[in-house]
Formats: structure tokens, C-alpha cells, sequence
């Protein structure tokens, strides 16, 4: 057997393993997908969901029935930032503007 088909023989398994420890790598390093996450929960007026796996929390629309907003871990903080007021500036759409 030639030097150059050994070498090649045995990169194939090498890379095999690098790719699966790369993979291995990137779901340690990225944490929980929050891809369980619970049924609904009433608190306060408010619905959540919670990930069964980490335990993190989530608002709830009950009307359109899909979560929304940021994800926490302090639930009062979730509600708190829903109820402050949010600074939109509103222009109005019968103005035109120049592009220069």
C-alpha cells in the first residue's frame, strides 16, 4: 500500500469523529432549544408557558393561542416589561418625504 492511500485510510474516520464532537460541542455550549414547552399557566391576569426542560418562562397569547415576547426566568419581570409603554414614534402616512 502506498504513503498516501494510508493517510487518506485514516482521515476519513478523523473527520468523522471532529464532526461529531463539533456537534456535541455546539448543543453543550447552546444550552436548552425550550422545544417542550408546557400548556398554558394563569398568573396575574397574564398566561405563560414554561420549558419543561430549563424552566425559563414565556408570555401567552390565549386569543391567538402562540407565545410572545422575550424569554426569562422572573415571571413579574416578564409582565412588567409587557405593561410599560412602549415609545413608538407614529408618522403620519399622507406625508411624503424626499428621498435626499
Amino acid at each position: 500500500m502506498t504513503e498516501s492511500k494510508k493517510k487518506a485510510g485514516w482521515l476519513w474516520p478523523f473527520g468523522v469523529v471532529a464532526t461529531g464532537l463539533g456537534a456535541a460541542g455546539v448543543v453543550l455550549f447552546r444550552g436548552c432549544w425550550h422545544s417542550k414547552m408546557s400548556w398554558p399557566v394563569r398568573y396575574q391576569n397574564r398566561s405563560y408557558q414554561v420549558c419543561l426542560g430549563c424552566g425559563i418562562k414565556r408570555l401567552f397569547d390565549v386569543t391567538a393561542f402562540r407565545a410572545y415576547g422575550p424569554y426569562s426566568y422572573d415571571l413579574n419581570n416578564l409582565i412588567a416589561r409587557d405593561e410599560s409603554p412602549q415609545t413608538q414614534t407614529e408618522t403620519d402616512p399622507t406625508i411624503h418625504r424626499t428621498a435626499s
